[in-house]
């Protein structure tokens, strides 16, 4: 026997603000457009968070609503980690504010920075506590609201991003060793940060002080993006002894619908086997993964026994892949 960390329930949460492309096109300056917009990305739409609405709230609702498609209460949970590079407040994080939002008296949480491979990265952390026996249930979240850096004024940017919180409930479970375990069977995980200029927020406390915006060289960042994810993901799936023949679901990030058919087809698999948010959600950075993850749960397609891989990258550079059998 082995320990496996399983998943057992999944939610999400989306802010009311709908903005569509058109509201870019009505900005004075801005000088782009909904066919612009989509040709390059895929995107249609994204949620902004409201004034006042923090990452840590948003985390809680998708916290929440995880507890409720897993049955279980938050004193149940031994472990929050949350993947964000948009916190509240600089320290204490944004873990420790949903262990108490969710009125969890016991139990220990901390924040994971890896940008848009943040998800991937918590995921691996969860399951190396799982596998070693120092918890039983983790609750992994990832949540951003990239909407408070942007540079409104740079369309190769502004456009692309969104706010948003996904939720996964991981519990420790005993398989049988194989491949047809559920849980996670292998996780794969790089960072490059010679690439730091490629994508990066130009603010911090100790360099200016300031929040910052985000700057990125979009070609750049595309062409490293392809090559990275699809390696990654051969790689975890390598580990995992599995091949892509045996792929239900790619749930990639959801950074450009070009990167994602980009990759998917040097894997060799059809789109019809990819959970593709983009369209709806935009960028949401950490949140993106879980976010696509639970909207396919929630409508049927990803169901029990499904061979998921779920690979991302973001700035650092931070790249990985996890495969996971729902």
């Amino acid at each position: 026997m082995i320990r496996r960390a399983v998943p057992i329930g999944i939610g999400h949460y989306l802010p009311d603000r709908i903005v569509p492309n058109s509201e870019f096109e009505a900005m004075e300056g801005l000088d782009t457009s909904d066919e612009w917009i989509r040709a390059r990305s895929g995107i249609e739409r994204r949620h902004f968070a409201a004034e006042g609405e923090t990452t840590s709230q948003m985390a809680i609702v998708a916290a929440r609503a995880a507890l409720d498609h897993a049955g279980i209460e938050a004193s149940q949970i031994d472990a929050v980690i949350v993947a964000t590079s948009t916190p509240d407040l600089t320290f204490p994080s944004v873990a420790t504010m949903v262990q108490a939002g969710l009125g969890m008296d016991g139990g220990f949480a901390f924040d994971v920075q890896a940008v848009c491979a943040g998800f991937v990265y918590a995921l691996a952390n969860a399951n190396a506590l799982i596998v070693s026996g120092q918890a039983r249930r983790v609750m992994v979240i990832g949540a951003e609201t990239f909407s408070r850096i942007m540079d409104w004024t740079d369309r190769t940017t502004c456009v692309l991003f969104g706010d948003g919180a996904g939720a996964l409930i991981l519990e420790a479970q005993d398989g049988a060793g194989t491949t047809d375990d559920r849980g996670i069977l292998a996780t794969d995980l790089h960072s490059d940060g010679t690439h730091r200029d490629l994508l990066y927020v130009d603010g911090g406390v100790s360099a200016t002080g300031t929040a910052g915006v985000l700057k990125m060289q979009g070609k750049e960042v595309f062409r490293h993006a392809v090559e990275k994810l699809t390696k990654t993901a051969e790689t975890a799936l390598e580990k995992a002894g599995v091949s892509v023949a045996d792929v239900d679901w790619v749930v990639p990030h959801q950074a450009n619908i070009r990167i994602i058919t980009g990759t998917v087809k040097k894997f060799g698999l059809p789109m019809d086997k990819v959970i593709v948010t983009v369209q709806d959600h935009g960028n949401t950075s950490a949140a993106s993964i879980p976010l696509a993850m639970s909207v396919g749960v929630a409508d049927g397609r990803i169901q029990p026994g499904d061979l998921l891989v779920t690979e991302a990258i973001g700035g650092g550079l931070a790249w990985g892949a996890v495969i996971l059998r729902w």
